[in-house]
């Protein structure tokens, strides 16, 4: 099955910024959404298909910086690049500590908005890889009921069943049966296994 072709959706109130970038992104053969604000672009049906934001940091309301955290809170794991003719150094090591992929100042060069925007896609396809890589593994965790996790998350930890046992309020025999459901469950052929499993489902992008 192909992979569907990126679509880049551009943020930004001006519409003349707007013209040009659409205009620019088309010329090298990219799918291209533009949006006025913010809550046009939330209101949009969007299609689950490969892409990254090309978001403008002054917006009417709600500032591009506080919208980056509005996609983490909605789970909208599109990648961010950032454009802004107001940037500060302070404002761009926020945006990228959260995790935008660059923050252009504006006037920027058109290679520069189109490289970052090919490491945005770079980063959005090694996400839903590394999403479709670790579903089997994420589905056995859901099987676990709450104190298999607690006990799972000791074991990652490096606990003892006795520490473990402990901090749960539990006696180590009880601790000893939880491993026991937790290694057949999660299908975990030694501790070494489970601990990267659970390495696996912090960091998605680690490989098994």
């Amino acid at each position: 099955m192909s992979e569907s072709a990126p679509i880049i959706f551009v943020i930004d109130d001006n519409p003349s910024v707007r013209e040009a970038l659409d205009s620019l992104l088309r010329s090298v053969k990219l799918t291209v959404l533009t949006f006025g604000s913010t809550g046009e672009f939330l209101s949009f049906e969007r299609p689950d298909a490969l892409g990254c934001i090309v978001l403008d940091v002054r917006l009417p309301g709600q500032s591009g910086i506080d919208f980056q955290a509005e996609l983490t809170r909605l789970n909208i794991e599109l990648p961010v690049i950032f454009i802004t003719g107001h940037g500060d150094i302070a404002m761009s090591v926020r945006a990228i500590k959260a995790g935008a992929i660059e923050f252009l100042t504006k006037p920027f060069r058109d290679q520069d908005l189109l490289d970052a925007i090919n490491a945005g896609i770079a980063k959005d396809r090694a996400r839903r890889k590394a999403a479709a890589t670790i579903a089997p593994l994420r589905n056995r965790f859901e099987s676990l009921t709450t104190r298999e996790r607690e006990t799972m998350e000791g074991v990652a930890a490096g606990h003892s069943s006795k520490k473990i046992a402990a901090e749960l309020g539990l006696s180590p025999v009880t601790v000893k049966v939880h491993r026991s459901n937790v290694m057949r469950k999660m299908d975990a052929k030694s501790i070494a296994d489970l601990v990267r499993m659970a390495e696996q489902l912090r960091d998605p992008t680690q490989k098994a």
